[in-house]
This record gives C-alpha cells, structure tokens and sequence, in this order.
C-alpha cells in the first residue's frame, strides 16, 4: 500500500491550493491560451489518473479476486513486489473511499452530459420556432448559418449533429463585414476546437468536487481561455482591431466598456485585443507542452516502478 499512499500524495500536491492557485497567477497562459488550456488538462489528468490506479492497487489490496485478476500475467516476483496480500485494515476503507469518489465522478459527468444534450435540444427547438420558414419549394434542412430577426446583437456556436452557426439581424446591421468575418472566425474557432466539451468536462468536476481548488480553478481558467483562444483564432484571420472592434459592437450594450460592468472578461478581453502580449518564443512553448504532457506519465511511472524493479 506504499504506492497508493505515494499516489495519493501526488493527489494532495497537484489539487491542493499552491499549484492551481500559482498557475491561474501566472501572467503566460494570457500569451498562450491554447497551451494553457493543454497544460490544465494534464493536470486534472495526472489527478484522475492518480485515483485510479490507487483504486485499482487498493481493490488489489483487499480482493484476492481482484489481485488475481490483475496481476495474471505478471511473475510470482512482480506481485510480491507490491506486498499486496498483507494490505493494512485501513486499506479497505481507502478503497471504498476511492470507488465511492471514482462512481461520483463518472455521475457527475453523465449528468453533465445529459444536462447539456436536453439544454441544446431545447435551444433547438426554440431556433425552430424563431427561424424564419422558407418558401414553399425549398429544402426544410437549415445549413450551418441560421439568421434570426431580432434587434439584440448577438451571434453564437450551437454545438451537436449537425453544429450550427446563429447570427441575429440585430448583429448585421450593427457589424461590417470584416467584423461580421471575424465574429463567425471566432465561433468556428469554439467548434474546431471542441471547446463545448471541454466546458462541460470543467462545469462537471467543478460541480462535483467544489471543495478541490484544482477544479475550482479549473473551471474559471477555461471558461476565460477558451475565449482568449478563439480570439487568437479570429484576430490571426481578421485582425486584432477588427476583431475587437467587433467585440465592442456586439457587448456595448452590455457597457463592455464600463468600469461597473459585472463581466470583467469582456474588457479584459478588448484590451488584450487592442494590446496583444507577446507570444512565448517557440522553443519555450514547445518545452512547455512537452513538460505538461509528460506529468500524467508520473502516476503511471510510480505504478510500475515496483514490477519493474522487480524484473530487474
């Protein structure tokens, strides 16, 4: 059960407070989002991955079903290198401990997912009853920009089978057509990257766990740089004035500008636009996403070390 401690340390480490909290402090995931984002995903990984596998040694522990099962193919040497058969008593309360986190995570993101596919089923059917009709002779399917007629600015990505592009005429009128380009840039840079399910992934473990800094943070830092990567997208094609320029018209109303606006995103997000930071030199992004790949290997390297040293 040495391992599983070890493991359950990593835990403690990466999900305690020092780590999310110096990683949501540091100034670079503003100049590069998309590795930013990489680099959460490790992180949360190596957490899981971490769980997991002191569930599995922990079941190992305490069924002998289980170890069997588990080390069948390994020599006689590799499982007693685990010293698995004379698990302490506390082991089996670890072990409950860990299955009971491990089966309310997998509920908190089946509820996540199921809540996501009734709210978009909804959506659609209330675009269903906003959308203009076509004229008889036409094809009912809709393609992958709807425009409704409505004043209010607005314009968003409906992920699903098939994702549609909506756009309101309100959002025409007031955007020229670099900044209508840029707009539809940004929402297609949401649906290339799959953005909705990372979102929902954060939402879910945040919402499950909101005592675990590390989902907490999680959460927050995904939601800001999933925006501040599809402005990059945007901004690469259109423009960094445009784009924010675009920005602007589509929140003004919203006083996107204003100092009491509630939704501090949005002005972070224009002035960043109208100042973009440097970018990390390519070599220095390139060691950060190959570092934050290589950490969810550390519960896999602390599971094996004993069977390998055994072999040695």
């Amino acid at each position: 059960m040495t391992v599983c401690l070890l493991l359950l340390s990593v835990v403690a480490v990466t999900a305690a407070v020092p780590v999310p909290r110096l990683l949501t402090r540091s100034a670079w995931p503003e100049r590069e989002p998309v590795v930013g984002l990489w680099v959460w995903q490790c992180l949360v990984a190596t957490v899981l991955l971490c769980c997991l596998t002191a569930l599995a040694l922990g079941a190992a522990a305490v069924f002998g079903t289980v170890r069997a099962q588990l080390f069948a193919p390994a020599p006689p040497a590799v499982t007693a290198a685990y010293n698995l058969s004379a698990g302490p008593a506390w082991a089996a309360v670890l072990t409950v401990f860990l299955a009971c986190g491990a089966a309310w995570t997998t509920a908190v993101l089946f509820r996540e997912l199921v809540e996501a596919r009734r709210r978009r089923a909804v959506s659609r059917a209330h675009l269903r009853e906003r959308a203009p009709d076509l004229p008889a002779g036409l094809p009912t399917a809709r393609g992958p920009l709807l425009v409704l007629e409505d004043e209010y600015p607005d314009a968003w990505w409906m992920p699903g089978s098939p994702p549609q592009l909506i756009v309101t005429t309100g959002a025409l009128q007031r955007l020229t057509d670099h900044q209508l380009d840029a707009v539809l840039t940004h929402e297609r840079g949401h649906a290339r990257a799959r953005h909705d399910w990372l979102l929902h992934l954060s939402t879910a473990l945040a919402t499950g766990f909101p005592r675990v800094p590390l989902f907490a943070h999680f959460c927050d830092q995904t939601h800001r740089l999933v925006e501040l990567a599809a402005d990059d997208t945007a901004s690469r094609r259109c423009g960094h004035l445009t784009t924010a320029l675009a920005l602007i018209q589509l929140n003004q109303h919203r006083g996107v500008l204003s100092c009491a606006s509630s939704n501090r995103l949005l002005g972070e997000r224009v002035d960043r636009l109208l100042a973009p930071p440097p970018r990390l030199e390519p070599r220095h992004r390139a060691l950060t996403t190959a570092t934050a790949a290589l950490v969810p290997l550390l519960p896999l390297l602390i599971t094996f070390a004993p069977g390998l040293t055994a072999l040695a």
